[in-house]
């Protein structure tokens, strides 16, 4: 689906040469890269439900934050801008019909099954988990993996998911409440 660029094939477009606030070369990329990528990847798993979608969105999303060559005033800035990129190619997949959210075993939890005692438990919980997860609105999924999984604070779910930060703590009360009732912790 997406062809293989390399960070000199996107430095050269004429996009980045009349852009002078891009201040980003290789290595700053491919460490900014190193520090996010697993984030952003086990965030679109999440979102999307489906690893091989979540592959194909990673790729692009660092691609469209190259491509983009914006100004960034710290790393936050840059990794929340990278973030909202990541929130709007999974919305426009799921648009698509690209991905169904899964929540079937793998190969790994039916071992993990097999082996019995506290990995069976650990398995199970992890499974309700994922079903409850895939029963929430992508919206939801994306605000409780920001906030929990990746630590982000309010503001920074805001600004990735385009919201008014005003609005998100209401809005990620009501997805932890709907968790909560998916999972049978009715409170």
């Amino acid at each position: 689906m997406f062809r293989d660029v390399t960070f000199t094939d996107v430095s050269r477009t004429d996009a980045l040469h009349d852009c002078a606030s891009f201040v980003m070369d290789e290595d700053a990329f491919r460490a900014f890269y190193d520090r996010t990528a697993r984030g952003v990847w086990a965030y679109l798993v999440r979102v999307t439900g489906d690893r091989a979608t979540a592959d194909d969105l990673l790729q692009e999303a660092f691609y469209r934050f190259l491509r983009a060559a914006a100004a960034h005033d710290s790393e936050a800035h840059r990794r929340n801008s990278l973030y909202r990129i990541a929130t709007n190619l999974a919305r426009d997949a799921r648009r698509r019909n690209l991905f169904r959210p899964s929540a079937g075993l793998s190969g790994d939890d039916i071992e993990r099954v097999a082996a019995g005692g506290d990995q069976a438990r650990a398995t199970e919980r992890r499974t309700d988990f994922i079903r409850a997860m895939a029963h929430l609105k992508p919206r939801e999924r994306a605000m409780l993996w920001l906030a929990y999984a990746e630590g982000a604070s309010h503001r920074e779910i805001a600004d990735a998911l385009g919201l008014r930060p005003g609005s998100l703590k209401p809005l990620l009360f009501r997805a932890r409440r709907r968790l909560a009732v998916l999972l049978g912790n009715k409170k």
